[in-house]
């Protein structure tokens, strides 16, 4: 198993959700989470779902919400006639107030089950191939519509199954800790600086060699790597959502040359900067 990954969606505090349509997809991405719930839906191939500590078989179709930092991945045949579409949602689209409403439980349930991974029966997965793809194809206010009618019908099929276990995912969320919080957003300030892994340990009252034990205890990942991921994942952000040209994304990104970057960034994502930038054109926001 490649190791896991933080990876920095596409999706902006301004949209509601993002759809990701992958046609003749390949499974080269690792093993990663976020903090967005994800719906993930496999059409035409077969191979093995990882999700938290499940490692199981899939078979076509195949579909699966992740919630948040939930680390996941599937490994599949790829063919030409392979489609992973993949949407993508913040964690606080409703808020807690509103999924308290009577009508809403049923969502609410499933958002809150979602840590685990929640695998969808065959008979609902087929139910809901053409809505997903109509899903990637709409804009606008309706989009909104369906894409809540679409979780909802969700929660109430039937045959749904947890697949992780509650002790596995645990590890992974680290917004329980209020250190790891202040170094989250003391990176993403200072993405485009020098980062010495001093200063963040100065940051949170601890020596480097205890912050190192600390931050790799909380997080399973070395800083220099996790610094790395965020690094690609900013630069990728900005692929997706700016015109800048690929060197000024790069020291952007904090890499100190173009070269380093492209390395780096295809070593983790399967693709160089300018492949990653034409690939995206498929996203699409609402």
């Amino acid at each position: 198993m490649k190791r896991i990954v933080r990876e920095i969606t596409p999706i902006n505090e301004g949209d509601v959700f993002v759809v990701l349509n992958h046609l003749k997809a390949k499974f080269d991405f690792p093993v990663h989470y976020h903090p967005e719930y994800e719906i993930n839906l496999v059409l035409n191939s077969t191979g093995k779902r990882i999700i938290g500590d499940s490692i199981k078989p899939f078979s076509n179709p195949d579909m699966a919400l992740i919630g948040p930092n939930t680390p996941h991945a599937w490994i599949g045949h790829e063919s030409e006639e392979v489609q992973v579409i993949t949407i993508q949602f913040h964690e606080d689209f409703l808020s807690a107030k509103t999924l308290s409403r009577n009508i809403l439980h049923p969502i609410r349930d499933m958002l809150q089950k979602s840590r685990l991974g929640i695998h969808f029966s065959k008979e609902a997965t087929i139910n809901m191939i053409p809505r997903i793809k109509k899903l990637t194809q709409e804009r606008g206010f309706d989009s909104l519509l369906d894409f809540l009618s679409i979780l909802y019908d969700l929660s109430i099929s039937r045959n749904q199954s947890s697949l992780s276990s509650p002790s596995y995912v645990d590890i992974y969320d680290t917004s329980k800790s209020k250190r790891i919080s202040m170094v989250n957003d003391y990176l993403c300030k200072n993405l485009h600086n020098t980062i010495k892994i001093e200063d963040v340990a100065n940051l949170v009252n601890m020596s480097s060699s205890a912050f190192s034990h600390f931050f790799k205890k909380r997080t399973q990942r070395t800083f220099s790597n996790y610094l790395s991921d965020l690094r690609v994942g900013n630069a990728a952000k900005l692929l997706i959502e700016t015109d800048k040209n690929i060197s000024e994304i790069c020291y952007e990104s904090g890499f100190n040359n173009l070269s380093n970057f492209n390395r780096v960034f295809k070593n983790q994502k399967g693709c160089t900067p300018k492949e990653f930038r034409m690939q995206q054109k498929l996203i699409t926001k609402h």
